[in-house]
Parts: structure tokens; C-alpha cells; sequence
């Protein structure tokens, strides 16, 4: 399908950090919202999702079963959800000329941060975030981490400089979370604002909803 059939799209990738959660929430909401998503999973991403969540993918280093089952599960359109293998170069997230204008490390390991800091491009996730940078399009990092050496701070704070976001899993507790999915919300709304898609999964400060306004009544 052409990209004009989708309101936008987004390069989604994760990596090996704790925090899977995150990862699959927002490829939910990207396709809730229309967004066309190309997904890039490392292997030890593809252990931690296992691991920490329901979502069994499937093994063997099948990539077009994991993105028809990703697909299914999340009730992707036909060509909304595209999964390309970390070696796959000939991927439009490897150009300049085909990468799309915003792409999110969710969750971002500390490892994936050093990597990208000094440009070492060895596999796909590496190589689109360098793609990001050079073409000074939006590069949002989501780093789950505690606490954070010397090492991660600078290399985000290089990322930083080089302007990517940095926007640690933290979340936030005055919207009064109730639930493990509340708290996994609060960072994918973040995401979603950054990412200029239109969300529901947290009043804005001030809005209806939200404890800035119940202060006031």
C-alpha cells in the first residue's frame, strides 16, 4: 500500500532493555492511529518481549511469522505493519533517501545508546538511527535503565547534542495510575504527543481529567 493511505509512518524499533511493555503499547497505538509502522526487533529484544510480557513470539528467527502474528494481534491493516530483519540493508530505513521522518527506540538498551552515539551502525536499529541523525529527522530514545552510569549519561547527552530526544521510561504519577497499564500509558502518550498522533490514553495538564484541573474545582 502507498504511504498516502496511512495518516503518517513511523520506524518502531526495540532492543534488548527491560521495559518490552512500552514497545508493544505504542505499536498498538501506532496502528490504532493509522500509522504505518516498519519494525525492527533485536534478538534480545525478541527474549525480553518473551519474557516480561504474554506476547510469545515466534521462534526460529522468522521474521515474516513474528510480523503476521504482531500483525493479527494487533489488527493491522494489509501493509500497515512491515518487520525487516536486522541485516535486511536494502530496507528503506537504511537510507536517507526512504527512511520516513520519525523513528523511536522503544525500549532503548544502554548498549543500543553506545552504539548509536558513536556511529557504529553494525546491524539495521544501529544503522536507522544513524539515518535519523544525518538527516537531522526525529530520533526519540526511550532508555529503561536505573540507575544510569557515567557511560549512559554521556552518551545520552551526546545523542542529545546531536538532536535526539531522550525520553527515559519514567511515568509520571498525577494522573493517579490504578494499574501496571496506567503507568505503561503515561510514557506511550508522551511518545504519541512527540510523535504528533492524536492520543487518548492521558488528559494533558489542564485538560478535563486531569488533576490540574480537579485542583481547580
Amino acid at each position: 500500500m502507498a504511504e498516502a493511505e496511512f495518516s503518517k509512518t513511523v520506524t518502531l524499533a526495540m532492543t534488548g532493555a527491560s521495559g518490552a511493555q512500552y514497545g508493544l503499547r505504542l505499536l498498538q497505538c501506532l496502528l490504532a492511529a493509522d500509522v504505518r509502522v516498519w519494525l525492527l526487533l533485536s534478538d534480545a529484544a525478541q527474549v525480553v518481549i518473551n519474557t516480561e510480557t504474554d506476547c510469545q513470539l515466534p521462534g526460529s528467527g522468522d521474521d515474516q511469522a513474528v510480523e503476521a502474528f504482531l500483525a493479527d494481534r494487533f489488527g493491522a491493516r494489509p501493509g500497515q505493519l512491515k518487520l525487516f530483519g536486522k541485516r535486511d540493508w536494502f530496507s528503506p530505513v537504511a537510507s536517507g533517501t526512504g527512511s520516513p521522518a520519525s523513528m523511536v527506540i522503544c525500549p532503548a538498551s544502554g548498549g543500543t545508546l553506545s552504539a548509536i552515539a558513536c556511529g557504529a551502525s553494525n546491524n539495521l536499529i544501529e544503522r536507522a538511527a544513524d539515518v535519523a541523525l544525518k538527516e537531522r529527522r526525529q530520533l526519540i530514545l526511550v532508555p529503561r535503565e536505573a540507575p544510569y552510569s557515567e557511560i549512559h549519561l554521556e552518551n545520552m547527552l551526546k545523542l542529545t547534542r546531536m538532536g535526539a530526544m531522550v525520553l527515559p521510561a519514567s511515568p509520571g504519577f498525577y494522573q493517579r495510575p490504578r494499574t501496571l497499564e496506567d503507568l505503561v500509558d503515561f510514557v506511550v502518550a508522551r511518545l504519541l504527543d512527540q510523535l504528533g498522533v492524536e492520543q487518548g490514553l492521558l488528559p494533558r495538564w489542564g485538560e478535563a481529567g486531569s488533576v490540574g484541573e480537579a485542583a481547580q474545582q
